[in-house]
């Protein structure tokens, strides 16, 4: 797998709805080369091509779509990202990847698959519905579920690729100002458990991949989470986004982000 670092030019930047954004970066050759699950390690404080950086650190990214543009899908939270939303269509952005391991595309006995989404969790999965619409197409119909959780009306956007890539979507907010009230665990009741034919992915909160685990471990599923975590190098070489599994400590960027459900500790 061919990693890539060259600096790219914004095609588009702009929100999704009151909290995500949505950045288009013109990189065939990057777009080539990501598979659902991998990550873009961003310089957000560069300006120019000159080596005045604030902040010093790469940001990571899951690639979102990877298309005719690589795509990215974030909240501005802090600096970095703040600095991200301030970018504008002609900017150029430094970019590394893509990186880490990807997820593993289902084997042909599964009809059914379950991607579990809470918040900015919801990142990977877009890229990873359109591998299996491209994968599967000549292929008995598979049906594919999304199950997002966001906290508010002001987290949840309309989702239109996906529905257009046959995903059904259902949606749980904890204030209940879209969709169901409470977490993405109220919505469980739409996966049909089935496990020989039955695959899930998840991306999100600790807490919510510890529930999705419990889930797939009382129903005997098969299973993915793409971990997210705080990273540095994001080449496996400082260790800075260890996080523990049941085999020891592992690195999210070089070992991850993708790991086997069971696989995971958390909290």
């Amino acid at each position: 797998m061919k990693q890539l670092q060259n600096i790219y030019p914004i095609v588009s930047n702009g929100k999704l709805c009151p909290r995500f954004y949505r950045l288009s970066l013109d990189a065939p050759e990057l777009a080539k080369e990501v598979k659902p699950g991998q990550f873009v390690h961003i310089r957000v404080g560069a300006y120019g091509n000159t080596p005045l950086l604030d902040p010093f650190f790469r940001r990571p990214f899951s690639v979102y779509r990877a298309r005719k543009y690589v795509e990215i899908f974030y909240e501005a939270v802090g600096p970095g990202t703040k600095i991200l939303a301030s970018k504008k269509k002609g900017d150029s952005l430094d970019i590394l990847g893509p990186l880490g391991k990807p997820f593993t595309l289902p084997s042909k006995e599964i009809k059914q698959v379950v991607m579990i989404a809470g918040g900015i969790g919801v990142a990977p999965f877009l890229a990873l519905s359109d591998a299996l619409v491209g994968a599967y197409c000549n292929t008995p119909l598979r049906e594919l579920i999304l199950l997002y959780g966001g906290r508010t009306k002001g987290h949840v956007y309309p989702m239109k690729e996906f529905k257009e890539n046959g995903v059904k979507v259902y949606v749980a907010t904890d204030d209940g100002s879209v969709g169901a009230k409470g977490r993405v665990s109220e919505l469980f009741g739409k996966i049909d458990i089935q496990p020989k034919t039955t695959m899930i992915y998840t991306c999100g909160p600790n807490p919510m991949m510890a529930a999705v685990q419990k889930f797939c471990d009382r129903h005997d599923l098969k299973g993915e989470a793409a971990c997210e975590e705080i990273m540095a190098c994001a080449l496996g070489a400082c260790l800075g986004c260890s996080i523990p599994t049941k085999s020891g400590y592992k690195t999210v960027c070089y070992d991850g982000p993708v790991f086997d459900i069971s696989e995971g500790v958390f909290h």
